[in-house]
């Protein structure tokens, strides 16, 4: 936790300078310039920490450092924080998706909690910084530890805990996997606790949060075999889970053939704005899906040609679509995406 500074403490001082300013404690002479100077940096120190010291915020410390828990307004009633760009082997990836929440004049709605329980506390805080009204849903994107291991964080009798239809499975499948990888962001916790939904969208189903209905949408294997986009119908902002990316490095966990059939279905609606898995806390639509449409575009195209051609996986994994993944960040993860995409194309 970030903690309130203050400049109290003296710096070290030598016995000569001691002597030099107890020979000078009682003279009215003025302070030179250079003293004059460091006086006045000081007392700015001293206003400017006082100053953040009396910010409302909310942080959270997930590794060696502290990072500030930043909450963005990106439409009426809705709020998103943004996550970071880092790898799947940084102190800090339980804090690198974006969540997000949306308030009702009955209720607030969570969109993913993080991954980590430390991440879905502060959320938490967040929310209760914004608004007195209670949680009633926490709202699960898709299976990836990033946006669901932070779920405890809000476990209540009054929450019902929603995801895909195929998503409490997974999630009993994955125990083991999460608790032997993801301790640290599971706070130490039994893998057992791992919270799965109690409501499942098998294929859409609306909530009403009060005054705002939520339309939510299971997806056939697209990003993950467990999507689940949420659709705030007042202010047409779209929740997509990764199955929207912007900057960061999408990854093919699904079937890449699929998650273009959903941008193209996608493209169609009446969506003013999404909220990315990945990326910043919200773009407009359909422009933030462009790049992504065109990454997963060159997959298709240039997986095909190898296949067609009789390129071996190996050959293909060294070689296949690197400089469309160049233009990405945290790009490490390219030649899984080859590997997935060459085996799903191979039996077209």
């Amino acid at each position: 936790m970030l903690a309130n500074r203050t400049c109290s403490r003296r710096p070290h001082q030598t016995a000569s300078a001691r002597a030099f300013a107890h020979q000078n404690s009682s003279r009215a002479t003025p302070a030179s310039p250079i003293l004059q100077v460091r006086q006045t940096l000081v007392v700015c120190c001293v206003c400017i920490l006082v100053l953040v010291g009396t910010l409302p915020r909310t942080v959270f410390a997930s590794g060696p450092s502290a990072t500030l828990f930043d909450i963005s307004q990106v439409a009426d009633g809705v709020f998103v924080h943004t996550g970071r760009h880092v790898g799947i082997a940084h102190g800090e990836r339980g804090d690198s998706a974006n969540a997000g929440f949306i308030v009702g004049t009955k209720c607030v709605a969570v969109v993913d909690s993080g991954g980590a329980i430390e991440v879905g506390k502060a959320l938490h805080q967040a929310i209760k910084e914004r608004s007195a009204l209670p949680i009633c849903y926490v709202i699960n994107t898709h299976i990836h530890f990033d946006h669901v291991l932070g779920n405890a964080a809000f476990a209540g009798p009054t929450v019902k805990f929603v995801g895909h239809t195929e998503l409490a499975e997974a999630l009993v499948n994955n125990r083991e996997f999460f608790g032997e990888n993801f301790a640290k962001e599971l706070g130490g916790s039994s893998p057992s606790e791992i919270v799965e939904p109690t409501l499942n969208v098998e294929d859409t189903l609306q909530l009403d949060i009060g005054d705002r209905l939520l339309t939510l949408q299971a997806v056939p294997l697209a990003h993950s075999h467990t999507d689940l986009t949420v659709f705030d119908e007042q202010t047409k902002t779209l929740f997509s889970g990764d199955l929207v990316f912007i900057d960061r490095l999408p990854i093919v966990d699904g079937s890449l053939r699929g998650w273009l059939a959903w941008i193209t279905e996608a493209r169609t609606r009446p969506i003013q704005r999404v909220v990315p898995g990945h990326g910043p806390s919200s773009a407009p639509w359909p422009h933030g899906v462009q790049s992504l449409e065109a990454y997963l575009s060159v997959l298709l195209t240039d997986g095909r040609d190898a296949v067609r051609n009789g390129v071996t996986l190996e050959e293909a994994i060294a070689t296949m679509s690197r400089s469309a993944a160049r233009k990405w960040l945290v790009n490490d993860r390219h030649r899984r995406n080859v590997s997935k995409v060459y085996r799903e194309l191979e039996w077209e």
